[in-house]
């Protein structure tokens, strides 16, 4: 009689979106699924919200669910507690919480993310990432400086696959809020994607002035005729991940070239661009590929059918 394969169903279960991916035991994507039911707009019916993303997928009770990111946030589905930096990404498949409200009957099972504090006290986490940085240390980076852009910027560091470092930059958010409310709102509304402008962005933020002065100089700039009203949002864009990455330099020193990107490939870009004006060299992961070798280690762990 043939055993049937081993799968598991991988959730990324962010703030706004949702991504599934059905893996086999050889690591293979059987089929994915993203949708804009994130942690907010599932809430608080989270339990029918991933039965009917599974009844879409034709995915039954035999399959185990391993869900990452924002559901298991205070706000998410269940709290689940930051393990201590110094835990190797390699024991996160000994470290899954149980979800304890789920009537499925299926094995529903919370990643937790990882806090870590330097030596000035300051602390930081990751819930989401560590999927990521799981992936890419099993595809043989167990060691350097990563960066994973998004609406909160993480800088990573790991040595021999534990975490070293986090720093979080609110580059993403910051850039939308700009964009939505205050003085720069109505310049950056109508902009368009301008690479001279983003990359005299980047240029400013070389200046190393504080941000909040830095920001309102655009302005300064647009009413005094140095800048196009329509280069504003490509500027901005620019000054603010310039300042992420001249922030990112007093952090990697000279290891420069160990920094590796988890970023969709248009984020990457801007990335690239800007990590280039300041000596820093990118290498790009793609994100699903990561996140589908991080299950590939969870799937090595589970028990044999």
């Amino acid at each position: 009689m043939s055993v049937p394969a081993r799968r598991i169903l991988g959730i990324d279960w962010g703030t706004s979106n949702r991504r599934a991916y059905l893996v086999d035991a050889d690591g293979a994507c059987i089929d994915s699924r993203a949708d804009d039911q994130g942690m907010l707009a599932a809430r608080p019916d989270f339990g029918p919200s991933l039965a009917s993303l599974l009844a879409a997928m034709g995915i039954g009770p035999e399959v185990p669910v391993l869900a990452s990111g924002m559901i298991g946030s205070a706000q998410g589905w269940q709290e689940t507690p930051y393990l201590d930096a110094a835990v190797p990404l390699e024991d996160l498949p000994r470290r899954l919480v149980p979800v304890r409200d789920d009537a499925s009957g299926r094995s529903c099972l919370l990643v937790p993310g990882y806090r870590g504090q330097d030596g000035a006290g300051c602390v930081d986490v990751l819930r989401g990432e560590e999927m990521q940085l799981l992936g890419a240390l099993a595809l043989g980076r167990r060691d350097g400086w990563f960066v994973l852009p998004g609406t909160h910027s993480k800088w990573v560091r790991l040595e021999d696959g534990v975490i070293r470092h986090i720093s979080t930059f609110m580059t993403g958010e910051l850039f939308a809020t700009l964009g939505k409310q205050g003085t720069l709102a109505p310049l950056m509304e109508k902009g368009e994607d301008d690479d001279g402008a983003f990359a005299a962005g980047v240029d400013a933020a070389l200046c190393r002035a504080p941000l909040t002065h830095a920001l309102f100089s655009v302005r300064a700039r647009v009413v005094t005729g140095a800048l196009p009203a329509a280069q504003t949002r490509s500027f901005v864009s620019g000054l603010l991940i310039g300042a992420e990455l001249v922030a990112a330099l007093d952090l990697i020193g000279a290891r420069r070239s160990e920094v590796a990107s988890i970023a969709a490939p248009t984020l990457h870009g801007y990335y690239a661009t800007a990590a280039g004006r300041l000596g820093i060299g990118l290498t790009a992961l793609e994100p699903d590929a990561v996140y589908r070798a991080a299950l590939g280690v969870f799937i090595e762990r589970m028990d044999p059918p």
